[in-house]
This record gives structure tokens, sequence and C-alpha cells, in this order.
């Protein structure tokens, strides 16, 4: 059981705006060694991410850019085995280190919330966000904290290999194999996510203009797993913003939809707001 757990924390729902990394590194399914550096982003801060995680830009000002970081990330990652807790850690790593022109470090990836859908039936279908989880396992952290959720995923993994007996490096082959569901489709915009897809549970609406139709994009997106909705509301965990309109985040002209989500997430609920080419390489990489 020897891996490292990586959590980051973003500026602004562009991926690579890391202004938080956590790396946890165990051995033997015990925590060796932890290390954790503020990033400036050298990007704004968007006050919905700011209220989730409380970094700044008065926190960040004196701090290391990645590429100042990056020799000791790759340290950490390179020929490993990495886990984090979805695949948004994963594609904000990989969104960082093209930000910046570096070469990324050959590792594994493993997604511990597939592990958690596969290792325990009651979060197969729903409820496997990292709170959720760790709350249900018992595993007390301080989330919204890079290296606290990175520690917390690490445990997840421990716990899973434990109480199912299937090893680390079988992991790899298990997650690839299916969960045991019915599948549904519906017709027009709105689609049912295939229950086998790695995003399954989201519930994910478009906004803005796209670079492919809403129908193709619909149709990716279900294929991922998620569930795809014309309309944001208390459901809705993902608003997929075209890239051309993310760019104007900064300022003030959002569509009706990203005001809505903005107004949910404001009030607690966990919506999390993406650009189309993120999401695309999200279902790339998910799959």
């Amino acid at each position: 059981m020897n891996f490292i757990s990586i959590d980051v924390e973003t500026a602004n729902p562009d991926l690579a705006s890391i202004c938080q990394i956590g790396l946890v590194t165990f051995r033997d399914g015990v925590i060796a060694d932890s290390w954790q550096s503020l990033v400036n982003p050298e990007d704004y801060f968007d006050g919905l991410n700011v209220s989730i995680h409380g970094i700044n830009e008065r926190a960040v000002k004196h701090a290391p850019k990645f590429p100042e970081v990056c020799e000791n990330v790759v340290k950490h990652l390179q020929d490993n085995i990495v886990a984090s807790h979805t695949a948004f850690d994963r594609l904000a790593m990989a969104r960082v280190f093209e930000k910046y022109y570096l070469q990324k470090p050959d590792c594994q990836w493993l997604d511990t919330a597939r592990v958690a859908r596969r290792a325990w039936p009651e979060f197969s279908q729903r409820g496997y966000g990292l709170g959720n989880v760790a709350d249900r396992l018992g595993i007390d952290f301080r989330h919204h904290d890079a290296q606290e959720d990175a520690r917390a995923a690490g445990e997840i993994l421990v716990r899973a290999i434990q109480v199912t007996g299937i090893n680390l490096t079988a992991w790899f082959d298990r997650v690839k194999k299916p969960i045991i569901l019915g599948t549904g489709a519906s017709g027009g915009i709105a689609r049912e996510g295939n229950p086998e897809g790695a995003l399954y549970s989201e519930v994910a609406v478009f906004t803005g203009v796209l670079s492919i139709s809403r129908r193709e994009a619909a149709d990716l997106a279900a294929a991922a797993g998620c569930q795809v909705a014309d309309s944001v509301n208390k459901t809705t965990t993902l608003l997929i913003v075209g890239d051309q309109d993310i760019r104007r985040l900064a300022g003030q002209e959002k569509s009706s939809k990203h005001r809505k989500a903005e107004e949910l997430k404001s009030k607690g609920q966990a919506i999390r707001i993406l650009g189309e080419s993120d999401f695309q390489r999200l279902v790339s990489i998910a799959s």
C-alpha cells in the first residue's frame, strides 16, 4: 500500500489556477510524509472559490508560483501511484503543467471515488463525494484544505483495500469493471447518465457558446455518467460554460444559468463550474 495522494484548490473555475497543493505519502498503508504549499496562480480569485477554501490574493501574495514548486511536486509523483478523489485534481495538474510548458511526471493515477463506488455498495450510485465518504467511514479531516483532503482520499483508499482484500495494483483493473446497474436514456438534450461512468450521479447543465452542438455535448456527458438537464436547479452539480464565456468570469457578462448556479453555490449547494475544454478533457481522462 505504497502511494501518494494529492489534492489541489483553485482560485477560479479554470483548473490551471491552482492556489494550493497538498501531497501525502503512504507507506504500507500508513502516512509517512506530507507536504503542502500555497501557490500564486497568477490569476484572479473568484469569490465563490474563496468562500469554499478561504484562500485569496492576500494569502498568496508572497507564495511561490507553480514553476517554483514544480521540482518538489515531480519528485513526489514521478514513477509513483497517485491517488485523487475524482479526476478533477488529475486534470488540474495536467493543466498547470501545460500552462507553464513544463514536463509532466510519469505516474499512475487512481481515482478513489471510483474505488469507493465499488468497495461500498451504498456509494455505488450517489454520495461518493470526499466529504460524505470520509464522514461515513469515520475519517476526520478539514475539508477544502489541500493536504487534509489528500490525506482523506488516501485513507479512503487504504480502507477500501482492507475491506475488500483487493490490493493496490488490482484496483487499477477493478475500477474499469462494471458496477451492475440498469441504464436509461431520454430524448432531446436531457440525458440519463451511464451508471458505469466515472461521473455518475453528477447532474450537468450547459451554458454559453460551445465548440460542439449541445446534443453532442450532452452525449459526451451522459456517456461519462452525468445526468444532463436543461436548466440549473437544486439538483445541479456541474455547470459547463463555453470557453469564450468563461473568459469573461472576472466581469459581469454571465448567463442566467451561470448566475443561478452561483446563487445556489453561495447558499451551500455543491456546484462546480467548468469551462467546456476542461470538461471535455475531464470526460476523456475519466473514461
